[in-house]
């Protein structure tokens, strides 16, 4: 002990020792000691040196450390001090300040440590899942320095970290229980470590998703301020980030469990210009980005307009809007709110229209598209700013005819503002058109072209627009000026590249053209264009015009694949004949090829987003790509076919639009025919349902028919044509006949009610013994949490057992009291029938006989009255006992009531004694540390301090005395 003491007071133990001799003898005390304040202060030792002696360390004390983890989970000090000095031999954190040179050559190094130690390290998987069993552990000496530990094995040797968290039994869920640690360093710890879990590994994405990770994380992100919070709103943001980025799973979820109305919130920056702080700039940038990942142009279709329909509900929209006009906003933010915006209406009609009826707060109001393509064609804008707002513009047009149509309208001359106060859309395209700065032409250019795109209506209504070029001078058509702007070429001094211009028209009369003959006429119409193309196509150019070249190759082929043959001149077989003689059809296929061979076109069709490190890379537009790749075999193939070739294919085309027209009369008149088939089914199914029903009720009446004829010939028998008094008589005899058996039955009746009640008494006897067993119990309740919470439950089930039988009795006096209804009404009908057919006095008959007829009626009057009040009186009695029934129920209840509420008070009480004992062991783990630090200092001073060892056992035997004065001898402390 005296020895450990030494080493850890600055290495005094004598000169002879080396560090490595140092260190093996600590690792010898760690593997051999019996005592465990001997290991623990030699693992304490080995973790004041695994940062200077990490290599020493770290080869003769990895498998002890282990071994102390695996051995002495009880005592959480050795263990903290344990995962403590693993995480310094593995973590590549450098704290000295060196020069650069030895900066990078020791941060190499350290790598190399690094990684190595972590090898060795998770080789046995044990050893993983035994840090993942740590984690379990409430203990924050334990806890904080497992989280590092595994969180430093993830960053050296992620993807093999991951696969043995990934098979280890609820390793990811112990990990998700570190977001609702009360203490926020382990909850942001945690945070960092799953980011690092989750990267790039779509499984551990999936679980940690279904784990509620986006609840727990959107919680945390509203606690902490949303864009207004720290560094930890940061990190949970990326953190989803990694677990939405490229997982089409996670996004489904996301957007099912109704998160994405959460992050409406986040973009609530207030009317205050002022307070944009680096983190909130950072904050803000990562948000945007988490929406976009959302609606990304490479996510499923479906998916996509999804999330674009819950951003627009939730009006998370038209946040992103209020933040793309508002003033004061930094750079940065707005443009990466505007491509976010782009990427939200992309392809979505609604929010698409929603774009269109924004308005910028300005006197007077302009729309926000114009006010946008006002940034896109000003040279002093910066130029990641004029990208975004192109891509916003070529996103609002993409699949939206309304869209385009609107645009085109606004260059119409109907449609132009003649007073002059207000710009529109088409103006500042064409003044960005014919602008002398390069970019602005190629902006121009890529957006008018994305006004055209796949719209035919619109590529015809742009050829009626007409420009004023000078006064005095007749218009010309727009389509002219292009050519005439791309015929001089270098005789304009522009700023900016060279070619960008002439590439951008060329971009746009190639879109213009395709799949427009009316377009291609006006085009060949002007007898200087295809001379123009020609003698580009045929020079030999430098590196730099070969692209030029192949987009006059393009426009060309472009202008022979869809000529209608209408202009005589320039008809398909004379531009090929002039293609072959000027050119030749091998140079010409050459040229064209040079296109998709430009090492800037595949970068251009990755993605749609026209994202530029600078203005010279800015050639290819991401349609055009598309454009090229359907159109470049298609013209090759037109170039090399003979005239016969073509009248062969007009002609197959002509029969092809005959026979569809054919083709397509007969479908329109099977599906007629169709229609009427399924009407007269439905009117024939109709027809025989009525029948059967016709046939049904004839039957029945045809029965009642027999029935009454039947009745009719025994009435007529019974009665007799010859004594119609003695019929009469015999009938009233028939009729007091039914009496005794209608009386017997309901003699019978009653004796089955009253059975009933008995037993229904019997099982309320029952009941009233466990509710008063119930009521005991609760008198007298548990000494523990346990045996209430046991006795609530058995309650529980008592009282649903009780409410169920309970339900039983009421359904059973339900039926009881209907049972009783019924034999009254009948008992009036017998009344009734008495008194109807009371026997008439037959001539010749004695008083006598019929004073006895009279008594012997009466008597059975009096009978039956008296079993009707004995009715009545059962009747009251059982409404009486429903009563009582009724009343223990809602005693029952109430005693539910009592045994619910003592529940509750016992779990609230459990809960707070566990947040007692959380803030205790915080306030104990600040107060060892303020301990340590002021040790520190009093060293740093020079005056002695005994160690805590010391301080505990104070008050032991003279046997350690002895051996503390025994160390004073051997060494200075």
């Amino acid at each position: 002990m005296n020895f450990l003491r030494g080493v850890m007071g600055g290495q005094s133990a004598g000169p002879q020792h080396t560090e490595a001799e140092t260190i093996q003898k600590l690792c010898d005390r760690v593997a051999s000691s019996t005592l465990l304040d001997d290991r623990r202060n030699a693992v304490r030792a080995l973790k004041s040196l695994s940062k200077k002696y990490r290599l020493e360390v770290g080869i003769q004390a990895m498998e002890h450390l282990i071994h102390v983890l695996q051995t002495d989970r009880s005592d959480s000090e050795i263990i903290g001090y344990a995962l403590d000095t693993l995480y310094n031999i593995i973590s590549n954190d450098e704290e000295e300040e060196v020069d650069d040179v030895e900066e990078e050559n020791s941060t190499r190094q350290s790598e190399d440590l690094g990684s190595q130690f972590t090898e060795i390290f998770i080789k046995q998987q044990e050893n993983v899942t035994l840090l993942l069993s740590l984690l379990e552990e409430f203990d924050f000496h334990v806890r904080w320095p497992g989280v590092k530990l595994l969180t430093s094995l993830l960053k050296q040797l992620g993807p093999q970290v991951q696969q043995i968290i990934l098979v280890s039994p609820m390793g990811v869920s112990r990990l998700m229980d570190l977001l609702a640690d009360s203490r926020e360093v382990i909850r942001n710890d945690g945070v960092l470590l799953l980011q690092a879990l989750t990267r790039s590994n779509g499984a551990i994405q999936k679980i940690v998703a279904f784990e509620n990770a986006f609840e727990r994380l959107l919680d945390i992100i509203t606690e902490e301020g949303n864009s207004d919070g720290g560094i930890v709103v940061e990190d949970c943001l990326i953190l989803l980030q990694n677990l939405l980025k490229n997982n089409n799973s996670n996004q489904n979820f996301f957007k099912e469990g109704s998160y994405i109305q959460r992050m409406k919130p986040w973009f609530d920056v207030g009317d205050e210009n002022s307070g944009w702080s680096a983190q909130k700039v950072t904050n803000l940038h990562v948000m945007l980005q988490l929406v976009r990942v959302l609606v990304s142009p490479t996510n499923p279709p479906g998916a996509t307009s999804s999330c674009q329909k819950a951003m627009f509900q939730c009006g998370l929209l038209q946040q992103l809007c209020t933040i793309l006009m508002a003033t004061g906003v930094p750079a940065d933010i707005l443009t990466e709110t505007i491509n976010t915006v782009s990427e939200v209406i992309r392809g979505y009609q609604v929010n698409q229209d929603y774009f269109a009826s924004v308005n910028a707060p300005s006197n007077p109001p302009r729309p926000a598209i114009v006010v946008l393509l006002m940034s896109m064609v000003n040279e002093r804008q910066p130029f990641v700013l004029r990208c975004a707002v192109l891509y916003c513009f070529q996103c609002f047009l993409y699949k939206n005819q309304k869209g385009q149509g609107e645009i085109v309208s606004t260059l119409l001359p109907s449609t132009i503002d003649a007073t002059g106060n207000s710009v529109s859309a088409g103006q500042l395209l064409c003044g960005g058109l014919f602008s002398t700065d390069s970019l602005s032409n190629w902006c121009a250019a890529v957006a008018l072209a994305h006004a055209l795109q796949e719209n035919a209506t619109q590529k015809e209504q742009l050829l009626r627009v007409q420009l004023a070029t000078s006064i005095g001078n007749p218009p010309v058509s727009l389509l002219q000026q292009c050519t005439n702007i791309l015929s001089q070429g270098d005789k304009i001094d522009r700023r900016g590249s060279k070619i960008q211009t002439r590439v951008g028209l060329l971009m746009l009369l190639c879109t213009w053209l395709s799949n427009c003959p009316i377009a291609v006429t006006h085009f060949l119409h002007n007898s200087a264009n295809v001379p123009f193309l020609t003698g580009q196509i045929a020079e030999n150019l430098g590196e730099e015009e070969q692209l030029v070249q192949g987009l006059c190759a393009l426009l060309l082929g472009i202008s022979i694949y869809f000529n209608d043959n209408s202009l005589e001149s320039y008809m398909k077989e004379k531009l090929k004949q002039l293609i072959e003689k000027r050119i030749g059809k091998e140079n010409f296929i050459e040229k064209l090829g040079f296109i998709s061979k430009h090492e800037l076109y595949s970068r251009a069709s990755q993605k749609p987003q026209p994202n530029f490190p600078s203005p010279e890379y800015m050639i290819f537009d991401h349609e055009f790509t598309k454009l090229v790749k359907e159109l470049e075999g298609v013209i090759t193939k037109a170039i090399y076919k003979s005239s016969e070739e073509d009248k062969k294919e007009e002609e197959v085309k002509k029969t092809l639009e005959q026979h569809d027209s054919i083709v397509t009369h007969y479908k329109n008149m099977i599906r007629e025919q169709d229609l009427q088939l399924e009407e007269l089914k439905q009117q024939i199914s109709t027809l025989k349902c009525q029948n059967e029903q016709l046939q049904t009720a004839v039957t029945q009446q045809v029965s009642q028919i027999q029935q009454h004829k039947d009745q009719y010939n025994l009435l007529k028998v019974q009665l007799g044509k010859d004594n119609p008094h003695q019929g009469s008589y015999s009938d009233a005899t028939q009729m007091n006949g039914i009496q005794p058996e209608e009386v017997g039955r309901l003699r019978e009746e009653i004796e089955e009610l009253k059975s009933n009640q008995e037993l229904l008494q019997s099982q309320l006897a029952e009941k009233d013994s466990l509710i008063e067993n119930l009521k005991s119990s609760q008198a007298s309740p548990g000494t523990n949490e346990q045996s209430s919470a046991t006795a609530s439950a058995q309650d529980s089930e008592q009282i649903a057992e009780l409410k169920q039988e309970l339900a039983t009795l009421k359904s059973q006096l339900n039926s009881q009291s209907v049972e009783i209804t019924k034999l009254q009404t009948e008992k009036q009908e017998l009344l009734q029938k008495t008194e109807t057919f009371k026997p008439a006095p037959v001539p010749g008959e004695s008083e006598a006989v019929a004073a006895a007829k009279t008594t012997d009626v009466e008597g059975r009057l009096s009978a039956l009255l008296q079993e009707t009040k004995e009715l009545k009186n059962e009747i009251k009695a059982l409404s009486e006992e429903r009563a009582a029934i009724k009343e223990q129920l809602d005693a029952s209840n109430s005693t539910i009531a009592i045994l619910q509420n003592e529940k509750n008070k016992l779990e609230v009480d459990v809960t707070d004694s566990k947040k007692e004992q959380d803030d205790l062991l915080v306030l104990l783990a600040d107060q060892d540390q303020k301990i340590f630090s002021l040790k520190n200092k009093l060293k740093e001073l020079g005056h002695p301090v005994e160690e805590e060892d010391e301080l505990e056992s104070g008050d032991q035997d003279d046997e350690e005395d002895e051996d503390e004065d025994n160390g004073k001898d051997q060494g200075p402390i």
